[in-house]
């Protein structure tokens, strides 16, 4: 009777099959040795922290230490200015860049460290390989942006002026519109002299401030003959309640913090900032090969293309400035901050509707991922 022989080829198949390495879905182990590789640069990882989470913590910490020692001197740190300078302004900036740093590297560094024949030859799946360092790279930067972030809000919230200043007077805040008629009525001086108005009161006497050197300001109206005199206290708040009825509406855009569901969005929108930010930077690093240059082309791409293609609508052009991505980012913005890069309260941004950004940015991410992807796949090792 002849004995069965074993099957030797079974374990060998059954082994190939749970192995996945030609498949190009990233494992969960691979995910994690590119995200303890980017950990271990200690210099990357000094930078990042420092620019999304120190610099704002020591400014802000600054601001209470001075507001606590002389506090008639220095203002609150918080409020609502100081959230929309440090949200729209800083990281938002800053967020994008030291992304796209973090990217660039993520892209390159296997390339500058002699470190790709060795990827390449454990049999790993080159796509799956650049996939990876996608989830690696966004646990890292999507963290430090959401604590920087936070701590802003904790300061702007938590150490808010008590009183809100508009145009030089303090103001209680979320007054209703007969409420702050009436707070003005009681201060028709300031009111007068320090908001804007265009000068007619109910009584049909022409009303405005005269401020004279080395004198207190006071409440005026036209006499006969063209000449100021002191207004009565029925014109002056007469006046004062017209100017708070033409103010009300910039007055309601004034908060002394911002509101819950304005950081919620706000957080996103910085999110969605990185996200971009290191998402093409990785694409470009791979493309490109090296970090360096990946870097200065995003910092141009940052700092100078964005705020030319957002400032400037230049002719037969426009459809090329809505494709940049800044341009789109930028219109997701939250209607609440001040514009990105600047402009003085007036809205020069391209126009261009919701849908067209968003697609704009799935191009954007979706474009670079498949060059970075290509460019790893057909490199030689």
């Amino acid at each position: 009777m002849t004995a069965a022989l074993p099957d030797l080829e079974a374990p060998v198949a059954d082994a190939a099959r749970a192995d996945h390495r030609g498949s190009p879905i990233p494992t969960w182990a691979m995910i994690t040795a590119r995200f303890m590789e980017l950990r271990r640069r200690r210099g990357l990882m000094i930078t990042l922290v420092l620019v999304t989470v120190g610099f704002p913590t020591v400014f802000l910490g600054i601001r209470l230490l001075l507001h606590a020692v002389a506090p008639k001197t220095y203002g609150p740190a918080g409020g609502y200015d100081m959230y929309t300078a440090m949200s729209a302004g800083v990281l938002y900036t800053f967020g994008f860049i030291v992304a796209a740093t973090l990217g660039a590297t993520a892209g390159s560094v296997d390339l500058s460290e002699g470190m790709f024949r060795h990827l390449v030859i454990t049999g790993r799946s080159r796509l799956a390989l650049y996939l990876a360092r996608i989830p690696a790279g966004l646990a890292i930067i999507v963290s430090l942006v959401a604590i920087g972030f936070t701590i802003v809000c904790a300061v702007c919230v938590f150490a808010a002026p008590t009183k809100l200043s508009y145009n030089g007077v303090r103001v209680p805040a979320g007054l209703s519109e007969s409420g702050l008629e009436s707070w003005a009525a009681d201060n028709a001086s300031k009111v007068v002299c320090n908001f804007n108005y265009g000068g007619q009161g109910q009584a049909g006497s022409i009303v405005g401030c005269d401020n004279p050197p080395n004198a207190p300001a006071r409440v005026v109206a036209i006499g006969p003959g063209g000449q100021p005199i002191p207004a009565t206290a029925a014109q002056a708040r007469a006046a004062a309640v017209d100017i708070a009825r033409q103010n009300y509406a910039d007055y309601t855009q004034q908060f002394l913090y911002p509101s819950t569901s304005l950081m919620i969005k706000t957080g996103l929108w910085l999110e969605l900032e990185a996200v971009v930010g290191f998402i093409v930077g990785l694409g470009l690093g791979s493309l490109l090969g090296q970090r360096t240059v990946a870097v200065i082309l995003m910092i141009v791409l940052e700092i100078i293309l964005t705020p030319i293609a957002i400032r400037t609508k230049i002719p037969h052009f426009l459809n090329v400035q809505r494709g940049i991505v800044g341009v789109a980012t930028a219109h997701l913005e939250p209607g609440q901050l001040p514009l990105a890069f600047g402009g003085g309260g007036q809205d020069f941004r391209v126009t261009e509707s919701t849908t067209t950004a968003i697609c704009v940015i799935l191009a954007w991410l979706i474009g670079w991922t498949g060059l970075g992807a290509w460019r790893m796949m057909t490199r030689d090792a």
